[in-house]
């Protein structure tokens, strides 16, 4: 009977984060699985609501904090991060342009799960191939994980704020995915906390969702209402959207340590279909079946055509007036799905006081310059 060979796993760790950069990957780190401290946080989080109606939050409750219950015999989690910011970047130029559509970032290109899946899924096979006791499964988003707070602790960044992981020589765009192992590496140290006394997230968020630091109210965030809520967007929201149908970036887009941030060389990352510049009436006027072949392969699918056209009605209730709009909206009208209906009437009744107010714009200017010409037209003494 062949002996186990005894294995060197400060050397294997080392290994494991080369091996994960040849993989494409930009940073990787290790840390143990204990995830007590969070567990009081998280508790209060779901007890106060603040997950809406994303029911597996709460179904999974504190499994998200113990990764050895989700994994029996885990003993160590790999943390993976996989930049994605393109070369040519148009965020806040595209939330100035109001009749255009603004797609967050992480959304413009291919679907990143499958492939940073798989990326893992070939890290855990290579170590495998150095030690033979290893078990590993990887995640991406595809599991109760906390992945922010395991990063954190496997000193890729710190939890900024905004309740995302910060860089300080990559800011913070860029994909997160976990290799649950069962194996002692050595782990690695946790980043300090940079984001000092700054509360630029917390200002500039359009819903205010960001309650206190670190904690996000997700029944008020833009990325929940246009993509995990199913159901009509509250009233009250619709008009602070603006031109976002999916997601929202603006708590990255103010964050100063994106100054840093990491150009992403995935080609699969770069923006289709013209997402990074195109109208909200051209995205309107699809139908289901042109949706479903623009969006595959795209994170954007899994919101469904209602939600999508949801989620453009109301972008177009916000635009400045256009008759085409109206029309648009009126046309859809015909064949949408009663939610659809819902948002469509809002963004009508939106469009008719903006064109209200033009007509009361242009009267007040027609009068003032009558006013001034029969001025101009009496005599001196009268």
């Amino acid at each position: 009977m062949s002996k186990r060979l005894s294995i060197n796993y400060q050397d294997l760790a080392t290994k494991i984060k080369f091996w994960g950069k040849q993989l494409g990957f930009s940073d990787v780190g290790i840390c143990d699985v204990d995830l007590s401290t969070h567990e009081k946080s998280l508790s209060k989080w779901l007890e106060n609501g603040f997950h809406g109606d994303m029911g597996y939050m709460e179904r999974h409750d504190l499994m998200r904090a113990r990764p050895a219950d989700l994994l029996p015999g885990t003993l160590r989690v790999i943390s993976a991060r996989l930049d994605y910011l393109p070369s040519d970047a148009k965020f806040a130029k595209i939330l100035k342009q109001p009749k255009h559509a603004y797609i967050s970032r992480y959304a413009l290109g291919r679907d990143y799960h499958k492939l940073m899946r798989n990326r893992l899924k070939q890290l855990g096979e290579k170590i495998l191939e150095h030690c033979q006791q290893l078990n590993f499964r990887p995640f991406v988003d595809s599991a109760p994980v906390l992945e922010r707070p395991l990063a954190e602790k496997a000193g890729l960044g710190w939890v900024g704020k905004h309740s995302l992981l910060i860089d300080q020589q990559a800011g913070s765009w860029f994909f997160l995915g976990e290799l649950m192992v069962n194996i002692e590496l050595p782990v690695d140290q946790p980043k300090s906390n940079q984001c000092g006394q700054c509360v630029a997230c917390m200002t500039i968020c359009p819903t205010q969702a960001i309650v206190e630091p670190y904690v996000v109210d997700a029944r008020r965030c833009i990325s929940y209402l246009t993509i995990e809520l199913r159901e009509a967007i509250p009233v009250e929201f619709r008009p602070l959207i603006g031109n976002r149908i999916y997601g929202c970036d603006d708590c990255q887009l103010i964050c100063p340590w994106n100054r840093f941030a990491k150009l992403s060389g995935e080609n699969d990352f770069q923006p289709r279909n013209d997402f990074d510049n195109v109208t909200l009436l051209e995205l309107f006027a699809w139908d289901e079946a042109l949706f479903l072949k623009n969006t595959e392969g795209s994170p954007i699918r899994r919101i469904g055509f209602d939600c999508w056209q949801r989620n453009l009605a109301v972008a177009l209730g916000n635009a400045p007036f256009e008759q085409l709009i109206v029309t648009a909206l009126e046309y859809k009208k015909l064949s949408a799905c009663a939610m659809v209906i819902e948002h469509i009437d809002w963004a009508l009744d939106q469009q008719a006081l903006k064109h209200n107010d033009l007509l009361e714009n242009k009267n007040k200017r027609l009068t003032a310059r009558l006013i001034r010409t029969i001025e101009k037209g009496l005599p001196r003494d009268a």
